[in-house]
């Protein structure tokens, strides 16, 4: 990115971090490169923020990718920004998203009702897996939105992927907007079986029988699955194009007033992630956001994420992505995205109110 401060490639040699080679992000889902953005003289608080970011990351056991974006102002920062990372339930944000403007086209109309029966189901949110079984779901398109991003409902996801032409209708959107280096793939039922080796079958959406399943995979199997998904993942984004994106939603770029709205104040009601960035807020900061979170192969887990926009009491903002693979499970990812809230806190609450401007 061109914005970013020239002096890192100097931090990585003194402390003996080499930068690891780009993953690939030429293939199919990836939408065509956004145009360059515009060049902005370093400035030394930016600085600051870039070397706070690499002093943290070189404590945390396992890969991180960081992008900061400030809304108001325009500067970026971040640690292997550009780098493809696994996004998880991250990747709801794009169905919502072309489901919203699929609405203010007037291509389909949210208050449709539809109903999530057996065949419908995918895996986990075992409380709305229970209702389905019991009874169906009828319910609005409206509602499935509200229902993937504040409870990650992966039922209520898949089905609204569906509803608005499937995959192919979230990564044309992702396409026709220019968002950059962000894949979408097939659903959850097809990215979380391939994830663990197997080949989906829809017996596996009914109680404990996915993870019965994955216990029986061959250990190499697995292993294999599982490398090859956090090293070139099909679901891969690179922080600083989520950023970017959340900006443009944001500044009202990608939707209508009233479809931006809609979507910013469902991300403010999102109830996962209570120990990740929200952790770190200070009292007046608000954090509208998505979550997103893998699976755990031998205490490595395929995807721990975070990502939104930050808001200053002041009304300034700033879009975060912190993306993460863990290496552990002992919460030592959550404590890496409280602490970059708190570094951008502490940046805006020392500069932010400079009021520098492109």
């Amino acid at each position: 990115m061109t914005s970013r401060v020239a002096f890192i490639p100097l931090f990585l040699g003194l402390f003996g971090i080499a930068e690891p080679a780009p993953l690939p992000v030429a293939a199919q889902g990836l939408s065509p490169t956004p145009a360059a953005q515009p060049y902005v003289a370093p400035r030394p608080e930016i600085e600051a923020l870039n070397a706070q970011l690499l002093e943290r990351v070189r404590s945390f056991n396992g890969t991180s990718g960081i992008a900061i974006k400030s809304i108001d102002e325009g500067w970026e920062a971040g640690w292997r920004e550009d780098r493809l990372f696994p996004q998880q339930s991250v990747s709801k944000l794009w169905v919502t998203l072309t489901a919203l403007d699929k609405a203010d086209k007037g291509e389909i109309d949210l208050s449709k009702r539809v109903t999530i029966g057996r065949d419908d189901l995918t895996l986990w949110s075992s409380g709305t897996a229970a209702r389905v079984l019991k009874s169906g779901w009828t319910t609005s398109l409206d509602n499935l939105m509200h229902e993937a991003i504040t409870k990650s409902d992966n039922h209520a996801n898949d089905k609204l992927m569906w509803s608005v032409g499937g995959p192919d209708a979230v990564r044309a959107m992702i396409a026709e907007k220019g968002l950059g280096a962000i894949r979408f793939y097939n659903g959850e039922r097809a990215l979380q079986s391939k994830i663990a080796g197997l080949t989906w079958q829809q017996s596996y959406s009914v109680g404990n029988n996915f993870s019965r399943a994955r216990a029986s995979v061959p250990d190499a199997t697995r292993r294999q699955a599982f490398e090859a998904y956090v090293s070139d993942p099909y679901d891969g984004a690179a922080p600083i194009a989520i950023a970017r994106a959340l900006a443009r939603l944001e500044n009202g770029e990608l939707l209508s007033p009233a479809s931006t709205a809609k979507l910013l104040t469902t991300m403010g009601m999102t109830s996962t992630g209570k120990l990740r960035v929200r952790a770190g807020l200070k009292p007046g900061w608000t954090w509208n956001h998505k979550t997103g979170t893998g699976q755990n192969y031998r205490g490595r887990v395929g995807g721990l994420n975070d990502i939104g926009i930050l808001t200053a009491p002041d009304g300034k903002s700033y879009a975060v992505a912190v993306m993460t693979v863990p290496s552990t499970t002992d919460g030592s990812a959550q404590e890496l995205m409280r602490d970059v809230a708190k570094m951008v806190i502490d940046y805006h609450e020392r500069y932010g109110s400079d009021g520098f401007q492109l």
